[in-house]
């Protein structure tokens, strides 16, 4: 048996956060979507935490991805 971390290089809560933070991209670029109801509706318990995951895998804020996808 091989482990998901053994397969991906990546721990279980790694691939959960990074598929947490891909649904959160195309959630944050739906009309009037605002940061809080993205991280309740993803399960965040406190939008602060999934604002500084969001950050930590993506370099930027929920905010400014936001900003800057509706530039382009």
């Amino acid at each position: 048996m091989i482990t998901l971390k053994a397969a991906t290089g990546k721990t279980a809560i790694d691939q959960i956060n990074l598929y947490l933070v891909e649904e959160a991209k195309h959630l944050l670029l739906a009309p009037n979507a605002s940061v809080s109801q993205t991280a309740y509706h993803l399960g965040f318990e406190y939008p602060q935490y999934f604002s500084r995951l969001f950050k930590k895998k993506t370099g930027q804020s929920p905010k400014d991805y936001i900003q800057s996808a509706s530039m382009h």
